[in-house]
Order: C-alpha cells, then structure tokens, then sequence
C-alpha cells in the first residue's frame, strides 16, 4: 500500500478540474510514447535516459532520477538524472535504508509521496536533493525479472501537490522500465547462449577438419606404400572427397557466420588442391559469389571433386579444364568443360552408374541438390552441366 502525505483538508473525492483533466491526458499520451520507445530499445542506458527525460516531463517537474540498487555496497546509485547539477548523475550514491523515501520504497516496495520533505518527520532528506532545494518528491519501485531494479523518483523545488493520480503515472512508468530491462537482459542471455553454441559449432567444425585431414594423409600414405595402380586411383579418388569436406569445415569453423559457407572459396580452394595434386597449371576456376548453407555447400564441393577429378584422370594432357559456377535468376549453374575425347556414344548416365562409383556419386549429389544433369560434346571435349536451385529463395 501507498505511503502518502495527505494535506489537512485535501479531498480525494473533489471532482477534477478541466485543467486537471488535461494534465492527466499529457500524462497518459507520454506514458503511451514511452511504452513504444521501450518496446524498440535495444540498449539499456540509453532507454534509462529517455524513461527520466519523459518522466520529468509528465509530471511537469525539471528534476527526476533513476536509483539503481548495488548489490555489493547495499546503497542506491544515481543511475540517470534529469535537473541535477554535473557531479550528480552516474556518482552519487544513497544509503537505501527506510529513513530516505527511495530506500523506503525500495525495501518496502511500496511507493512514497512526501510533498513537505522539510517538515518530514518520518524520513531525511538526502544531501545533495537539500542542496538543490527539494521540498516533495514521489518514489516507485521498479522490478525486473522478479528481484527489485531500483527506484524512479521525481522531484520538485517548488510548492505543491504529489497526488494518488501521479503514483498511478509513476508506478505505469516504473513497469514498462521493469518490463524493458527484463526484456533486454533475456535478450543478453540468449545473445550469451547463441555465442556460446556459435564457438561449440566452430570447434565441432575445427575438430571435424583435423581428423578429416588426419585420414587423408594415412590414406597418402597408404597410397605410397601399394604398388597396384588401380587400388592407389581408388585411394586417391577416396582422399579428395574427404579433403573436399575437410575444406568445408575449415571454411565453417572459419567464417563469420556459423553454418555458411563462401562458395567461391570452398569450390576453388578444392579445383586448386586437385590441380596441385596433379601438377597441373591449367585448370581455371571462376566461381560466383554465394554463401549458402553447409548442407548445400559441402554437396557442391563434392560434385566439383567428382567432375574435375574425372576430367583430370581422361583430359589433363589435351588441353585447359574450366570450372563456372553462375547464379541466373532462382538457380545456380556449374559447369565442368575439358578438351579431352569428348562423349562416347553410347554414354548413358544409369549404366555407367551401376559400374563406377564416381559417376553414381555424382547422380546421387545431384537428387541431393534437386538438380539437372546434362553431358554434352563441348567440341572439342566434354562439358558436364549441373543446373540446381537456390536454396535461399
């Protein structure tokens, strides 16, 4: 219940006066302007300011002040002010016992109206309010996330009547700060938790790397060690798909979104490493730049392995290998041209899938893509075409 100083013969019931009536709207019209600035605040200062700036001007009084309660020292920080002479605001601090009215409301947690603080009785007046001649002040408790916040407090110098009307304007006030700071902390822990799954993500991505490379170079190794030609192609072909989805998760845990990828990166880093591999200097890249999800890159990335690994194993020697990948509209083009014997004529996707694993490699990464295939002479040569949508749209 309120705690307030009543003057003899005031009358609660006395029906409000035109001007009166008009006061009270100015209140409820800047009570609704604060509402919607504390729904959009992002940051807390700033909204702290802008709740005593208004507060002030609702009750029509140059001074105001957020207390802010320190939980090490037990006193109440000026936390904003508006009125206060510099020094005030940020530094000053107030004992939160019950003999000042803030340190009343706050540990009673009931607001306060003292409209004859030099007369007061029941609390003191704080220092630096005495020094700037306060004679009344009303105080309201703001909570936020269940525990108490602080207090808002406005202030006169002049002669006058806090009344029941202005606590109802107060404690609205105090609620939506409440409200907003329980908002923005909410919002803070899970900025917190999200940066905290972002760095797990990352070092799930930075593991996955390691050990992907860590295969690949006993799979190296291996290939050096076996003399049969056939079992070493298949060692070699089984080392770049896995360094292709080691680059990907470099690329993941390196990247400044967790998840993305940059497609122009990953798909050249790849042609390069296959390119090297083969001592080869003419193999082109041109990659348009994407960022899309791992789910798709990384199939991307495998396709690219499986095409240009093809085109290095029957066409190195005839000539230069491109590698495009376009964005037209809704979908993404990659293409895949070599200078090599070209098509045989009676290539047929199904039948050569049934006998080699790359190629039934590359049509199941198309169904994951939800892509076209389409093998052409490129004349001289073959060019493999891979038409799949855009995942973002």
């Amino acid at each position: 219940m309120a705690v307030i100083e009543q003057s003899p013969g005031e009358d609660g019931n006395a029906v409000p006066s035109p001007g009166e009536l008009q006061y009270r709207l100015h209140q409820q019209s800047v009570l609704a302007d604060f509402g919607i600035e504390a729904l959009r605040a992002r940051e807390l200062a700033p909204m702290l300011r802008r709740a005593v700036e208004l507060c002030a001007a609702g009750m029509r009084s140059p001074y105001a002040k957020l207390l802010e309660y320190d939980d090490e020292s037990g006193k109440l920080l000026v936390r904003e002010g508006v009125g206060w002479r510099a020094g005030v605001v940020g530094a000053v601090e107030m004992d939160s016992d019950a003999r000042s009215p803030a340190g009343f409301a706050f540990h009673s947690g009931e607001a306060v109206i003292s409209n004859h603080l030099d007369n007061e009785e029941r609390f003191r007046t704080p220092a630096f309010m005495a020094d700037h001649g306060i004679c009344r002040a009303i105080n309201v408790v703001v909570e936020a996330g269940g525990r108490k916040f602080g207090v808002l407090e406005v202030d006169s110098a002049e002669e006058g009547q806090f009344e029941a009307a202005d606590l109802a304007f107060m404690q609205g006030f105090a609620n939506l700060i409440g409200v907003a700071i329980e908002r923005q902390h909410a919002e803070q822990r899970l900025a917190a938790a999200i940066e905290h799954q972002e760095l797990l993500t990352r070092e799930a991505s930075h593991r996955v790397k390691n050990s992907l490379a860590l295969v690949s170079a006993m799979l190296n190794l291996q290939m050096q060690e076996d003399e049969d030609p056939r079992i070493a192609r298949m060692l070699g072909d089984a080392q770049a798909r896995i360094t292709a989805i080691a680059q990907a998760h470099d690329r993941l845990w390196r990247g400044q979104q967790v998840g993305i990828v940059a497609l122009d990166e990953l798909v050249c880093g790849i042609v390069s490493n296959l390119a090297d591999q083969a001592c080869l200097d003419n193999v082109d890249c041109d990659i348009c730049a994407a960022e899309l999800n791992a789910d798709i890159a990384i199939p991307v990335g495998l396709m690219v392995t499986e095409l240009v690994t093809n085109a290095i194993k029957y066409a190195a020697d005839a000539g230069p290998i491109t590698v495009r990948l376009a964005q037209t509209g809704a979908e993404f083009v990659l293409t895949v041209t070599d200078r090599g014997p070209g098509l045989p004529t009676d290539f047929d996707l199904k039948a050569m899938s049934r006998e080699s694993l790359g190629m039934r490699m590359i049509a199941s990464l198309a169904r994951q893509l939800r892509g076209q295939l389409d093998f052409a002479d490129a004349g001289p040569g073959m060019r493999v075409t891979l038409r799949f949508p855009d995942p973002r749209r």
